[in-house]
């Protein structure tokens, strides 16, 4: 019995070290879970790497600034329509630049500003930084100036000019399409929609929206939206995909080593329904 009071009292001494150790241990793979849902997923170099289609850096004047453009054009034996490329909050990625190639390969000329002046980020935090410093007019002011070089400088278009943005960037589209009346097509995947009606006066265009199911706080934007732009007298058309989560057209991609079948089920239908659509420019 000694000996086993023995072992009960160095037992009691060495618990709160044990308690310790397993407090950092658990503190350390709460950080590592953190770590992976932050990191930032890009996808998209293969594609660029084996592309058959002309690709192009262009410098274009915006204001007292110059920003870098990404171009892509499609292999066709006339003039095209070309559509604005709007990225997420993480910039001008290869995924970015990839699904430029995708229009391209759809008959689009695909020119994706790059609206964070040549910024890359290492985690999702210091993206959200850097785009909510971004000021709205500037913003603006670079769209415009992309959309004039789309217009007047690219031989190849036909004159035709839409736009198309991925979360941040789908938001800024639908925000676009009320500024810029030039536009013949609106593509908003997965960004908040207008919430009031001044957001959506000036709209001379059909808007078309790419939702995911499991992305409640985005679509619960969407009611709101409707109704403004029929009062409007406007075309909103926004299709929820099932079992998609926000993001899907990034992580749908087949060649994300996590793909979720969800995610791959509703990029594939978008896929199809946006290039319906962008056979009507």
């Amino acid at each position: 019995m000694e000996g086993w009071d023995e072992s009960l009292i160095c037992m009691k001494r060495k618990l709160p070290l044990i308690r310790l150790l397993v407090g950092v241990l658990c503190a350390l793979c709460m950080c590592d879970a953190a770590g992976i849902a932050e990191e930032i997923k890009d996808f998209g170099r293969d594609r660029l790497n084996s592309s058959p289609r002309h690709a192009d850096w262009v410098d274009i004047k915006s204001g007292d600034r110059t920003i870098k453009a990404f171009i892509v054009y499609p292999e066709r034996k006339d003039k095209a329509p070309a559509v604005l490329v709007i990225s997420e909050i993480f910039g001008l990625t290869d995924w970015v630049r990839s699904l430029c190639d995708e229009l391209a390969e759809n008959g689009i000329i695909a020119i994706a500003p790059d609206l964070h002046g040549g910024n890359k980020f290492e985690d999702l935090d210091a993206a959200r930084k850097a785009t909510s410093a971004l000021a709205k007019e500037q913003v603006k002011a670079d769209l415009d100036a992309t959309a004039d070089y789309a217009l007047r400088k690219i031989p190849s278009c036909n004159g035709t000019l839409a736009a198309c943005g991925f979360c941040w960037g789908g938001g800024v589209t639908f925000a676009y399409a009320n500024e810029n009346p030039k536009l013949k097509a609106a593509y908003s995947f997965y960004g908040t929609a207008p919430d009031s009606a001044d957001k959506v006066k000036n709209i001379a265009c059909p808007v078309y929206g790419f939702y995911a199911e499991n992305d409640e706080r985005v679509d619960a934007t969407i009611p709101k939206a409707e109704e403004l732009m029929k009062a409007a007298g406007k075309k909103y058309e926004p299709v929820i995909y099932k079992g998609a989560g926000h993001g899907f057209m990034r992580s749908g991609e087949p060649n994300n080593p996590a793909v979720r079948e969800g995610d791959k089920k509703a990029r594939d239908e978008a896929w199809a329904q946006w290039k319906t659509v962008l056979k009507q420019l």
